[in-house]
């Protein structure tokens, strides 16, 4: 079978087996085969996720999203008029210029950046699969083509033959 390779690596893409990229091997044998090459990446992905990366998307999502934002406006404006208006003089817990809440505002965008970056990572790690297996079926379909005009040629060629006869 590793010579049935050898010989289709060399014929289709001119290159012996050994040397191929782990895609475009994968796709020789493929064809070789005859099975499929496509995959589910998204499924694939997500199974290979730990809890803790998973938790971190979530944060992620939530973090970035138009709800964040509207329930952070809310709150803020929350803090500010409880400590304003109130709960006046001594009895704010955090009085102008708010330091507590600056406090509070620098810690959540300390942790929330990471955690934000991580996510992205995770994302582009994820897009980079999702290019490789559709470099690997653009790959085989290419392929597969090839060896389609070969056998169209061949049948054109046994044709005129035939008339000629």
């Amino acid at each position: 079978m590793k010579k049935y390779f050898e010989n289709l690596a060399k014929a289709l893409l001119g290159q012996p087996f050994g040397s191929l990229s782990s895609g475009e091997q994968k796709v020789i044998e493929s064809i070789a085969n005859n099975t499929a090459v496509s995959e589910n990446v998204n499924k694939s992905f997500h199974e290979s996720l730990t809890t803790g990366q998973m938790v971190a998307d979530k944060i992620a999502s939530f973090g970035g999203s138009w709800s964040f934002i509207g329930l952070f406006f809310a709150f803020i404006i929350g803090w500010i008029v409880v400590n304003t208006v109130w709960l006046v003089g001594d009895a704010s817990f955090d009085p102008y210029p708010f330091i507590l809440l600056n406090l509070g505002l620098s810690s959540l965008a300390a942790f929330q950046a990471p955690i934000i970056m991580m996510s992205q990572n995770r994302q582009a790690a994820k897009d980079r699969m999702e290019q490789k297996a559709t470099y690997e079926i653009n790959l085989k379909l290419e392929l597969e083509l090839m060896r389609l005009h070969d056998k169209f040629d061949a049948l054109q060629a046994d044709v005129r033959r035939g008339e000629r006869e």
